[in-house]
This record gives structure tokens, C-alpha cells and sequence, in this order.
């Protein structure tokens, strides 16, 4: 009788091993768009890749200066030269879900709520550069797991929790 909630992001892919698969069969300087295509990277048939313009990829990959020793990698550098001819696509990909438990009594006078949440998450940015994958690097988190519990020794005198509380 305890409330449930689930977010997804309404994409391509069930898990995190789907989407780190289609991910991992992206070449650098082989990959064309059809077959990006293919494999469900596109921005217009998937609400959770975003393109991204030179100045947006200019953002994500230029550092301040005062790092000793670093430099970009040829491809980002050479696709962020290119200009208009570069863009770059930003997977977010992610799936969560939350699952109340015990006392529906304290739960629905707001005294002790308790949530499992649990999901993943999965980030990649691809750049293109004259209709072909020049570079590609991803981050996420297979697995999360959240267990979340708030306690209001008040109860209904205090104020209920928000979406952003998670609970």
C-alpha cells in the first residue's frame, strides 16, 4: 500500500550493459552516422542524446591552462578546430527506481519513511568530425543502490517531504 516511483529515461536501451555494449562497438575514425544509426545513437529517433555544438564540446573538453603537461587528445582538438564541420552527440541514459517499505502507519502520518532506490546510469560523448566518430569516451554507474530513510518525530506537524527529499 506504500507508494512506488520510477524514473526512466525514455530511451533505446534496458540496462547499462545495453547501452555500454552499443557504445563499445563505436570505432574511432571508422564509425559512420548510418551506423551509429544502427545502433540507436540518434539524436532524432532518442529523446537522451543531445547534440552538441564546437563551443558545447569546447566546454566539456578545454581545462584551465594550469595544468602542467596536458593536452588534448589530437582528435578533440582537431574536431574543435574543424568548427561547424565537428559536432558531438551526449548520451544520458538512465533508469531508477524507488520502492517504499515499512510502517504504512508511520509512513502515512509522515513520522519514518523508508526507500530502496535502485537503477543505473550511463553518460558518453561522441564526436564526429566530417560524418565519422573521431573520438569517444563514456562514464556511469552500473549499479545504484539507495537505501534512504527520514525520520519527522512530529509527524504531520512538519512539513512532507518533496520529489527532491527522495521520498
Amino acid at each position: 500500500m506504500l507508494p512506488k516511483s520510477k524514473v526512466i529515461t525514455a530511451g533505446s536501451w534496458e540496462t547499462f550493459d545495453d547501452v555500454q555494449s552499443a557504445f563499445d562497438q563505436i570505432v574511432p575514425n571508422q564509425t559512420s552516422l548510418a551506423e551509429l544509426n544502427e545502433l540507436k545513437i540518434n539524436p532524432e529517433t532518442n529523446a537522451n542524446i543531445s547534440i552538441l555544438n564546437y563551443t558545447d564540446i569546447t566546454d566539456i573538453f578545454i581545462v584551465p591552462t594550469s595544468i602542467d603537461g596536458f593536452e588534448l587528445d589530437p582528435s578533440v582538438k582537431k574536431c574543435i578546430l574543424a568548427k561547424s564541420e565537428c559536432k558531438g552527440y551526449e548520451i544520458n541514459e538512465k533508469s531508477m527506481k524507488s520502492v517504499r517499505y515499512g510502517n504504512f502507519w508511520a509512513d502515512l502520518l509522515n513520522f519514518k519513511r523508508e526507500a530502496d532506490i535502485i537503477g543505473w546510469y550511463f553518460k558518453g560523448i561522441i564526436l564526429i568530425n566530417e560524418g565519422v566518430v573521431v573520438y569517444k569516451i563514456s562514464s556511469g554507474q552500473p549499479i545504484i543502490h539507495e537505501k534512504v530513510e527520514k525520520n519527522n518525530p512530529l509527524g504531520p506537524l512538519q512539513k512532507s517531504s518533496s520529489v527532491k527529499d527522495k521520498l
